[in-house]
């Protein structure tokens, strides 16, 4: 039932933010009705129409919290005259259509992703608001105690209130530029599922899945958007996660993975969704392109690193790209030849303090059979790693090259 009612969530609060004009009550009201659900559907039975059901009796809760504080909206006021009007009953188990709010729903996305709030309180506000997920589950998920999560969301509440950040989705010209602040929000989500930063698990399930659940919404709003290459992204990576680790949860690398333990049906979907319309190809395009490259080897050694070095060469110089990018010269030219771009790399600082840069360094090193080189850059990525999993599967590398 809280899948049921997860999908409901983000429609049901924006509609109320855009109502009342207050997030707490509009939040509050929602809760509530999902409450009276969870009491009343086991024993009255599912209503026809549950988002309906929920809608209404969440806007009554607001309409009575309203009253008694004296300060009932005008746009309440207006809403209620239509329902009259058209005779919608104030009973939430006599309404079978409501109407849905797609528009509510972009809002409250652009609202709770706006640049003027710090990215850590977008990342938040958008997995409360509009992910639905209780002030502890977000807590949990980014390893800060509940307190602090539940300052940092009231914090973001007041900017939007204290600094007038408009409750609206962006001009058509501004649309871009905006959309790409919302997508990075999700991307990043989507990441700390797929890589923990740290902790026992090399993996963060829930916050993957709610990553993609979230990017879904947006391609249903936005279907002709650069979402859909970030939900292509999302799926074609996640299609590999149950063969990322093994029965013991240690890390598994892309060319030792069981294919047949990957997700075909996520990565037809991923496919799919590239094969679809374009109106730029932005990064995240161009990443589900690598990705799809993956998904389509029928085995490590059938994949196409010449292609993929081609997408990371279409991509903007970072850090990570360059690292990425060395790391396929290596495999599409040998690993002599990425080795010499990850010294360029490591002469620029960027990466200093990072585990990835020597466990790359480590892993080539160990192709062109330069054991001891190998060795020393095993032992400072072992130092460095973030998690339990990278940590084991780097020493467990170490020890293979003196077996």
């Amino acid at each position: 039932m809280r899948a049921a009612f997860e999908s409901e969530w983000a429609r049901i609060v924006a509609t109320l933010i855009r109502l009342t004009g207050d997030w707490d009550v509009a939040e509050d009201a929602a809760a509530g009705a999902f409450e009276r659900a969870l009491t009343t559907w086991p024993r009255d039975g599912v209503p026809r129409s549950p988002g309906a059901w929920l809608t209404t009796a969440a806007r009554n809760l607001a309409l009575d919290k309203l009253r008694r504080r004296g300060v009932e909206t005008q746009k309440l006021k207006d809403w209620l005259a239509m329902d009259d009007a058209r005779g919608w009953s104030h009973d939430p188990a006599e309404v079978v259509d409501g109407e849905p709010e797609w528009d509510d729903r972009l809002r409250l996305i652009f609202t709770c992703a706006h640049p003027a709030l710090p990215l850590e309180s977008r990342v938040a506000l958008t997995l409360r608001t509009v992910g639905g997920l209780t002030t502890p589950e977000v807590a949990h998920a980014f390893f800060v105690s509940e307190p602090t999560m539940a300052q940092r969301i009231v914090r973001a509440k007041a900017k939007i209130a204290h600094a007038g950040i408009p409750y609206r989705v962006p001009a058509s010209d501004a649309l871009p530029e905006r959309l790409d602040g919302v997508l990075a929000v999700l991307y990043l989500i989507y990441n700390e599922g797929y890589t923990a930063s740290s902790g026992a698990h090399l993996q963060r399930p829930d916050l993957a899945a709610e990553a993609i659940r979230l990017a879904r919404l947006l391609v249903g709003l936005l279907p002709e958007s650069e979402a859909r290459a970030l939900l292509a992204l999302m799926l074609l990576q996640h299609a590999r996660s149950a063969a990322r680790v093994d029965a013991n949860g240690d890390l598994v690398p892309l060319e030792d993975q069981d294919r047949s333990l990957w997700d075909t049906a996520e990565i037809a979907e991923g496919l799919t969704l590239l094969r679809g319309p374009v109106t730029r190809r932005g990064a995240y395009r161009v990443q589900a392109g690598i990705q799809a490259v993956h998904a389509l080897a029928r085995t490590a050694a059938e994949t196409d690193w010449t292609a993929i070095l081609a997408f990371y060469r279409e991509l903007p110089d970072s850090p990570f790209v360059e690292l990425n990018r060395a790391i396929a010269l290596a495999m599409a030219e040998g690993p002599r030849v990425g080795l010499a771009a990850l010294d360029r790399l490591a002469a620029s600082g960027q990466l200093a303090g990072h585990h990835l840069l020597p466990a790359a360094r480590a892993d080539l090193s160990r192709r062109a059979g330069l054991v001891q080189a190998a060795a020393t850059s095993y032992r400072e990525a072992i130092e460095l790693a973030p998690t339990g999993p990278e940590r084991r599967y780097l020493e467990r590398r170490l020890g293979a090259l003196s077996g």
